[in-house]
C-alpha cells in the first residue's frame, strides 16, 4: 500500500503538471500589445493611459529597476468562442515559483476604473462568461518593474540611485484564451486529494480510498484529449470528496489575507501601488466568491489608496460596507512593538482605530501583528486601553531555540492586564491552503482537548496578490472532508469570539513575548532609531507647549500639523523600517523625513515657548520633563540652580580625575574609566581592575538575515579598543575628550561630570565605515543581582542576569528604552541613553568571590544585506552612568537625556498646566483633545513598579474631569481617579496608565 501511494503520487504529479493543468486554457489567440515607459517616478493614472505607445510583443525585455511602464493590450474574442468562458492571460515576466518580490501590474479600463491586479499566481483577467463572440478587449496595465532583490548578498538594486537601468524582465504570454472550468475544477480536486493522501498516514483505510479514487480518475483521462474527459475523471472523485469530516475534527478559520510590508525590499511609494493592486485583486475575487472573506490591517495602507488611488479605494469602501472586506488590527501600521515609546505605541492604536471608525464605522477589538519581531511586555494594557481585547501574532514560530508552549492563551503584561491571544499553529501568515499546511495546523495545535479551533491567514503577501481563486476552491473542498480539518472562512473578530467562548480558562504567559531571532534589529540602521526617538520626544514637547499656549490663549493649537506629524512618525515605526531591515532607499528617505519632522516640530515648540515666555530674552528656561529639575517645575519655565563646580585634575600614572563632590571619576591614560566612586555612599561602582567606557568590536556575520540577526557566536572574538589617539582635558572645563582610530573608522568621546550631577555623561561620535562588525560600549559593574530592569512602554520589566534555562540563554540581546537598571538592596546603577535600544547583560564570579555584572550598550552594526552600506557615516550617541541610582532616578534621567537642547531663556516664568505631587506618577502626555473641543488631556502612569497615589492639580479652570480610554472616550465607573477639593486624586497599581480628560468652558 505504501508503494502504491508513492507510485500514485509520482503519476499524479506528472499528469497534473504536463497534461491536465495546460488544458485549462485549450484555445488561445494573441493580444496586440504596445508600451510607454514613464520617465521617472510613477505618474497619475490618467497621464499613464493617455501617453503615446510603441508596439511591443512577448519576449521583449522591459523595465529598468524601480521603473513604471504602461502596457496596452487589445484584441477581439473570436466568434467561434460564443458560449465559452474567455479570459486574458497577461504575463509580465513573472516567476511563478516566487510570489511577490518582482514585477506587478494593475489593469485599468480606458475610463481609468480598475479591473484587477496582475501577480505571479494571478495572471488572468475574466473577459466574458459566457462570451457572445466579437467582444472587444482594450486594457491598460500600469506595470512596475520592481527588481527581485537577491537575498543575503550586497546589492546595488536597493536604491534607484544605484540600481542602474538594465531591463529586469521579459514580457511573456499575452493572449485571449478559452477557460475550461471543468478542467480547472479537476486540477483542484486532484490537488486536494493528493495532498490529503500524503498527510494522513494515521488512517490507512481512508488513504486507500483516496489512492484508488485518484487512480480511477487518472485512468479515466484521455491524455490526448483532457478537455473531453475531465468530467468523467471528476466523477471518479465525487464519493471521496463527499465523505464528511468527523465531528471532532479541528476547525480552521481561514481569513483572506495579504501581508503587505509597508516598506521592505521596496520603498514606501511602491507600497502605495502594492496595496492598490492587491486590493483591486481582492475586491474582484469577493465579487465572484460569495463565501470568501478578506481582511486587511494597517490604517495607513487604506489611507495610501484613499489619497493616491481613489478609484481603488471606492471599491474597497463598498466591500467594507458589505461586510466582506474587513479592516483588522486597529493600528496605523503593523509596528515594531519593542522600540516604539509609550506614547507612540498608544498612538498607533489611536490613529489606527480612529481611521477605521471615521471611514467605516468599525471598532476593532483585535490587534493584528502576524510578522512583528517579538512583543514588549507593556503592550497588553495598551491594547486594552485602546478598547481592544484580542491579539493575533505568528512570528514567534520563528524562534531558534525554544518552542512556544501555547497557541491560544492569555498574555499578561507588566501591569497585570491580560489579553486573549492566538498564535496560529499553521505557522505561516501566507497560508495557501495546501494540504501540508492544513494538516500541520491540526497536528501542531498545542491546546488539543481544551480547544478545537485555530486561524489561518490565507493568501500571498508583499505583491503576491492576496488570496487566489484556487485557495478559495480548495477551502470549499475542505469545508467538511473526511481526514482533513474543517475549513471555514471567518472574520478575525468572529474567530476570536468563538475561540474565547470555547476556551474559558486558558493558560497564562507573563511578560514579554521574546522572539529568539532577529535580535540585531534593535541596533541596525542607528540613524533611523535615533530619528524615531528624537521625533517621539519632540512630539511630546510640541504637544505640551502647544497645549499650554492654547489654554493660556497665546496661540492656536496646531491640530492638523500634529496629526500629520504623528502619522509620519508612526508610519516609520513599521516592523521593517524602524528595525533596520529594509533597502537603502528606505533609509535615505527616512533620514530626510526625520530631519523635516524635527524642523517642523522645533518650530512649533519654539513658537509656543516664545509666546508663553514673552520672547526669547530672560533667565527662565523650559522643563519638558515630567519631574522638577533644578528648581524648574515639570511642564513649566523658571530660573535654574546649579550645584558646586567640578574639578578636573591630572591622575597619577596618566589620565585625569573628575570630582564634583558627589562623584569622583578616574579616567586612565587610555581614556578608559577605571573608577566611579559614589562619595555619598562611599561605594565604588566598578569591580577591582575593571575598565568601563570600553568600546568593543566583534566580527558579525550571522548565519542568515544579515540586518536582522546576530548569533551568539559573535562573542567568540572581540577586540577591545583601548588604543587612544589622544586623551585630553579641556582647560577650565568639566570634561575629558578621547579619540580612537580602528579599521576604517574613528571615534571621539567626551566624558562630562557636571556640577550638581550624580551621573557621568558620555557623548560618543563614531565615523563608521566597517563591514560585518558589531560595536558595543561596555560597563562592568560591581553588582550582584539575579535580575535587572529595562524600560519598556509605561514601565519596566525585569530580565534575569543568568542563563539557568534555555529561555534565559536565548535572550542574549534584548531591548530597553531610555534606561537599564541593576541593583542590590539599597544601591543600584543605571545607564540611560538618548537613542540606543539593544543591549546585553552578563555576569561572572571573580577570584575574590565578588560578582562582576557587565552591561553593554549596542551602538552600531555593519550588515551588507539589504543595505550594503548600512550606517556608514557619522553617528552621535549620548549615555549617562548613574551610580547609586534608584528606579526613580533612572526614570528621571532617562527623560532628561532625551530632551532637546534648552532654548534661549525667556523673560517670564511659565506655570505648568498640571502639577503631580508624586514622582512615581509620570506624565506621559499633555495635549488638547483630538476632537477639537478644547478639552485638555493628561496621561499619567505609575513608573516605579509599586502602588502610587498622587494629587493632580490643574492650572486652569475645568468644569469636569473624566477617566478615558486612549481614544479620549469616557470610561464608566473607573475608580482610578476621584475628584477632591484640591484636584484629582489618582490611585494606580504598578505600571498602570490612566488618561484624564479635563473639560473646559470655552467662549466661542
Amino acid at each position: 500500500m505504501h508503494d502504491d501511494r508513492r507510485l500514485i503520487e509520482s503519476r499524479l504529479g506528472r499528469v497534473l503538471s504536463e497534461r491536465i493543468a495546460p488544458a485549462i486554457y485549450p484555445e488561445s489567440v494573441p493580444l496586440t500589445a504596445s508600451i510607454w515607459v514613464a520617465p521617472d517616478e510613477p505618474v497619475p493614472v490618467a497621464e499613464g493611459i493617455a501617453a503615446p505607445r510603441t508596439p511591443t510583443r512577448p519576449g521583449t525585455p522591459w523595465g529598468a529597476p524601480w521603473g513604471t511602464s504602461w502596457l496596452t493590450v487589445e484584441g477581439t474574442v473570436p466568434e467561434a468562442w460564443a458560449g465559452k468562458t474567455v479570459e486574458a492571460i497577461i504575463d509580465l515576466g513573472f516567476d511563478v515559483n516566487a510570489t511577490g518580490f518582482q514585477c506587478e501590474g494593475l489593469i485599468y479600463r480606458p475610463d481609468g476604473s480598475p479591473v484587477k491586479g496582475l501577480h505571479p499566481r494571478s495572471q488572468w483577467v475574466r473577459v466574458a462568461s459566457p462570451a457572445v463572440g466579437g467582444e472587444q478587449v482594450l486594457w491598460h496595465v500600469e506595470a512596475a518593474s520592481n527588481p527581485s532583490i537577491p537575498f543575503f548578498g550586497p546589492t546595488a538594486l536597493g536604491d534607484k540611485l544605484t540600481a542602474g537601468s538594465d531591463p529586469q524582465y521579459r514580457l511573456g504570454r499575452m493572449d485571449l484564451a478559452v477557460f475550461d472550468e471543468e478542467v480547472w475544477q479537476l486540477v483542484l480536486d486532484l490537488e486536494v486529494l493528493g495532498e490529503l493522501m500524503h498527510e494522513m498516514p494515521e488512517d490507512p483505510a481512508r488513504r486507500y480510498d483516496i489512492v484508488r479514487a485518484i487512480e480511477r480518475a487518472l485512468d479515466a483521462i484521455d491524455l490526448q484529449n483532457v478537455n473531453a474527459t475531465a468530467a468523467a475523471a471528476r466523477a471518479c472523485l465525487v464519493d471521496v470528496l463527499a465523505k464528511p469530516a468527523i465531528p471532532s475534527a479541528h476547525t480552521i478559520s481561514a481569513v483572506g489575507h495579504a501581508h503587505i510590508d509597508s516598506a521592505w525590499l521596496w520603498p514606501l511609494r511602491e507600497t502605495v501601488r502594492k496595496v492598490a493592486r492587491t486590493t483591486a485583486n481582492m475586491t474582484a475575487l469577493l465579487a465572484e466568491e460569495p463565501d470568501f472573506v478578506y481582511t486587511m490591517s494597517q490604517a495607513a495602507q487604506y489611507d495610501f489608496i484613499k489619497q493616491h488611488r481613489p478609484e481603488v479605494y471606492a471599491k474597497v469602501k463598498k466591500a467594507v460596507s458589505e461586510g466582506r472586506f474587513v479592516p483588522a488590527g486597529g493600528m496605523w501600521v503593523e509596528a515594531d512593538t519593542n522600540m516604539p515609546g509609550s506614547e507612540a505605541m498608544a498612538r498607533q492604536f489611536v490613529h489606527g482605530k480612529r481611521f477605521f471608525l471615521d471611514e467605516f464605522g468599525i471598532e476593532n477589538e483585535e490587534a493584528w501583528l502576524p510578522d512583528t519581531f517579538g512583543f514588549a511586555a507593556g503592550l497588553p494594557q495598551i491594547i486594552k486601553a485602546a478598547g481592544s481585547k484580542w491579539l493575533l501574532t505568528q512570528k514567534i514560530s520563528w524562534s531558534q531555540i525554544n518552542q512556544f508552549p501555547h497557541h491560544t492563551f492569555l498574555w499578561e503584561g507588566i501591569d497585570g492586564t491580560r489579553i486573549f491571544t492566538h498564535f496560529p499553529p499553521v505557522d505561516t501568515y501566507n497560508c495557501s491552503m495546501q494540504g501540508r499546511e492544513i494538516a500541520h495546523a491540526a497536528r501542531n495545535f498545542k491546546e488539543k482537548g481544551r480547544a478545537s479551533m485555530s486561524l489561518a491567514p490565507t493568501g500571498y503577501g508583499d505583491g503576491g496578490g492576496g488570496t487566489t481563486r484556487e485557495m478559495v476552491a480548495k477551502a470549499a473542498r475542505m469545508k467538511n472532508l473526511e481526514g482533513s480539518p474543517k475549513v471555514v472562512w471567518d472574520k478575525p473578530a468572529d474567530f476570536f469570539a468563538k475561540a474565547e467562548a470555547e476556551y474559558q480558562n486558558p493558560a497564562v504567559w507573563v511578560g514579554e513575548l521574546y522572539l529568539e531571532l532577529h535580535r540585531a534589529t534593535l541596533t541596525s540602521q542607528a540613524k533611523t532609531k535615533q530619528g524615531n526617538r528624537r521625533s517621539e520626544h519632540l512630539l511630546r514637547e510640541a504637544e505640551l507647549w502647544a497645549a499650554t499656549a492654547a489654554v493660556r490663549k497665546k496661540l492656536e493649537y496646531p491640530y492638523a500639523a500634529l496629526d500629520r506629524l504623528w502619522k509620519t512618525v508612526l508610519l516609520n515605526q513599521f516592523h521593517d523600517i524602524l528595525p533596520g531591515s529594509s533597502i537603502a532607499w528606505v533609509y535615505r528617505e527616512a533620514e530626510q523625513t526625520y530631519a523635516a519632522v524635527a524642523e517642523e516640530l522645533t518650530t512649533i515648540i519654539e513658537r509656543a515657548q516664545s509666546a508663553l515666555g514673552g520672547g526669547q530674552a530672560g533667565p527662565n528656561v523650559f522643563n519638558s520633563t515630567p519631574h522638577a529639575w533644578q528648581s524648574v517645575p515639570a511642564g513649566g519655565a523658571g530660573p535654574t540652580t546649579t550645584g558646586d563646580s567640578c574639578s578636573v585634575l591630572e591622575r597619577t600614572g596618566g589620565g585625569f580625575v573628575l570630582d564634583n563632590g558627589l562623584l569622583r571619576v578616574e579616567v586612565d591614560e587610555r581614556g578608559l574609566v577605571v573608577s566611579v566612586f559614589d562619595l555619598a555612599q562611599q561605594r565604588e561602582t566598578l569591580p577591582p581592575g575593571a575598565a568601563a567606557n570600553l568600546l568593543q568590536l566583534h566580527p558579525d556575520l550571522p548565519n542568515s538575515w544579515d540586518a536582522w540577526d546576530v548569533d551568539l557566536f559573535y562573542r567568540n572574538r572581540v577586540t577591545d579598543l583601548t588604543d587612544a589617539d589622544f586623551v585630553v582635558a579641556e582647560p577650565d572645563s568639566d570634561r575629558v575628550r578621547i579619540a580612537r582610530s580602528f579599521g576604517s573608522s574613528k571615534i571621539e568621546q567626551t566624558l562630562t561630570l557636571r556640577a550638581g550631577a550624580h551621573s557621568l555623561d558620555i557623548d560618543t561620535s563614531v565615523d563608521w565605515y566597517e563591514t560585518e562588525k558589531f560595536l558595543k560600549l561596555a560597563f562592568p559593574l560591581d553588582i550582584h543581582s539575579n535580575r535587572y530592569a529595562s524600560e519598556t512602554q509605561f514601565g519596566h520589566l525585569y530580565r534575569p542576569t543568568h542563563t539557568n534555562t534555555s529561555w534565559e540563554y536565548a535572550k542574549f540581546e534584548a531591548c530597553n528604552h531610555r534606561f537599564v537598571h541593576l541593583a542590590e538592596p539599597g544601591w543600584g546603577v543605571a545607564l540611560v541613553n538618548d537613542s540606543t535600544y539593544g543591549h546585553d547583560v552578563t555576569r561572572t564570579v571573580r577570584a575574590d568571590g565578588g560578582t562582576t555584572t557587565t552591561l553593554r550598550a549596542s551602538l552600531l552594526r555593519a550588515p551588507r544585506f539589504p543595505d550594503p552600506l548600512t550606517d556608514h557615516g557619522v553617528h552621535h550617541f549620548r549615555h549617562a552612568l548613574l551610580p547609586g541610582a534608584s528606579i526613580g532616578d533612572a526614570v528621571r534621567a532617562g527623560y532628561r537625556i532625551n530632551l532637546t537642547a534648552p532654548t534661549a531663556g525667556v523673560a517670564e516664568p511659565v506655570e505648568p498646566l498640571f502639577t503631580v505631587d508624586n514622582d512615581a506618577v509620570v506624565t506621559s502626555a499633555v495635549k488638547l483633545a483630538d476632537d477639537g473641543s478644547g478639552d485638555v488631556v493628561l496621561r499619567v502612569y505609575e513608573a516605579h513598579g509599586g502602588r502610587a497615589s498622587a494629587l493632580v492639580t490643574a492650572g486652569f479652570p475645568s468644569t469636569d474631569v473624566q477617566v478615558c480610554d486612549l481614544l479620549e472616550r469616557p470610561l464608566p465607573k473607573d475608580p482610578s481617579a476621584t475628584v477632591e477639593d484640591a484636584g484629582v486624586r489618582v490611585r494606580l497599581r504598578p505600571f498602570q496608565l490612566v488618561t484624564l480628560r479635563f473639560a473646559r468652558s470655552i467662549a466661542r
